[in-house]
């Protein structure tokens, strides 16, 4: 297998083992991931193969990312024609499928009128963007801008330096230390915590809060729900103190968790209207395209000037989170992840095996939560079995398929954690 090398003529082989290219990987990626758990060469649908020819069933989807699984034919066939058509152009130009693509993501937001969206390459970008606007808030008395900001432990919002700032592993935060100041990380789902953030004398030691930055589902901290009732008391006391809520949908947008977007759901939001949203991961069916979706006045807090992106909302990456857009609302995913997110759920809660304690999460983003912290150990023998899954916390596996996951591939990786026994995996394997 091959494929062309633009401009010089010659030709990428993918042949080689998966020994051979962990081998060639080492010795010319930086050092940041580690050597590689596989060499994948080809996708289809919701499956991948690695260069010695072994099929794995991709519950993990890029890390939420390919909504559509791979290689699916409506998005190929968007990001090629577009990309023969035009590819960029910068932004001091507008094209069709960026104002297209803005215009569907306000629908579907359901944002009230004279919102806007801005558009970045990545989660990462859009919350470095949404972190800007919090820094245009003005104080009460109209005389200055707020520093100060809200986020939660377990908390991950990417690793820039304003997006570190708000995330709360210290593992991630230390090496790179002085970050942006002002953020306080506030303890998980605690409502009382978060209404004495708001107090009177914490707003004359530390002052008027910016914006509260939260995730409905902790994903990085092991696919944690915010408990219920928590955003809409979260709404409550940013608007009654003039903060910003921001809710990153990085992971949890775009149909992972069964809806558009999670705080849609009522369990979920009870109905609150945002102030901005930030979204990537799926967005662009593992095209790279982010973006912040700023609801009603916040759409005003960056003018012209303040923020920019010069590969953000380029006419590819438009293409192919249009065409994503498009086939979850063509072929009804929306449905099929609440579905098939609960058959999966539901057959891997009584799959019997003693070292599965729990299942949490919401449709397809969800965590198989063990009796022991030995899930590195279970994901690499998943991947053994021909499963992609991810050790996102020590006691907990991370699953976040393609929304185009089918009930019998569902039962497939129910069969896996149902053969699991606590004897395969000692805590301390030495």
């Amino acid at each position: 297998m091959s494929t062309l090398v633009p401009g010089e003529g010659a030709a990428l082989t993918t042949d080689g083992s998966v020994a051979a290219w962990t081998d060639r990987y080492t010795g010319a990626v930086m050092d940041t991931f580690g050597p590689p758990q596989r060499v994948l060469v080809r996708g289809e649908g919701a499956y991948v193969w690695d260069a010695d020819g072994t099929r794995y069933l991709d519950l993990l989807a890029g890390i939420a990312v390919n909504a559509l699984g791979h290689a699916h034919p409506t998005l190929t066939a968007a990001v090629s024609a577009q990309l023969g058509t035009l590819g960029h152009v910068s932004n001091f130009f507008g094209t069709p499928t960026q104002i297209a693509l803005a215009e569907t993501l306000l629908r579907i937001a359901e944002a009230p009128e004279g919102s806007r969206v801005f558009f970045t390459n990545s989660g990462t970008e859009a919350l470095e963007a949404a972190f800007k606007m919090t820094r245009r808030v003005p104080t009460s008395d109209g005389a200055g801008t707020r520093t100060r900001v809200l986020a939660l432990e377990g908390a991950f919002h990417g690793r820039s330096m304003g997006a570190l700032a708000l995330t709360a592993k210290e593992a991630y935060r230390a090496p790179f230390e002085p970050l942006p100041g002002g953020v306080e990380h506030l303890p998980f789902g605690d409502l009382a915590a978060l209404e004495a953030a708001f107090t009177p004398q914490a707003v004359a030691e530390r002052g008027e809060v910016a914006a509260l930055v939260v995730e409905p589902v902790q994903g990085e901290a092991g696919v944690r729900p915010l408990p219920p009732g928590y955003l809409a008391a979260a709404r409550r006391l940013t608007r009654a103190h003039g903060a910003l809520l921001v809710l990153d949908e990085v992971q949890t947008g775009v149909g992972r968790c069964g809806t558009w977007f999670a705080y849609q759901q009522p369990e979920v939001g009870s109905g609150i209207v945002p102030d901005v949203v930030t979204v990537a991961k799926g967005l662009g069916g593992g095209f790279p395209v982010g973006a912040v979706v700023a609801y009603g006045d916040a759409a005003r807090l960056i003018g012209r000037g303040q923020h920019g992106s010069t590969f953000g909302g380029n006419p590819v990456a438009a293409a192919a989170a249009l065409a994503t857009l498009g086939v979850i609302e063509r072929d009804g995913l929306l449905a099929n992840v609440r579905e098939v997110g609960t058959l999966l759920r539901q057959e891997i809660e009584l799959c019997g095996s003693p070292l599965v304690k729990e299942v949490r999460g919401r449709g397809l983003l969800l965590a198989v939560v063990l009796n022991r912290p030995v899930a590195p150990q279970v994901a690499a023998a998943a991947l053994d079995a021909g499963f992609v899954v991810n050790a996102v916390a020590p006691d907990a596996i991370r699953l976040a398929p393609p929304l185009i996951l089918t009930a019998e591939q569902a039962a497939d990786a129910a069969r896996f954690f149902a053969s699991l026994q606590p004897a395969q995996f000692p805590e301390d394997p030495a």
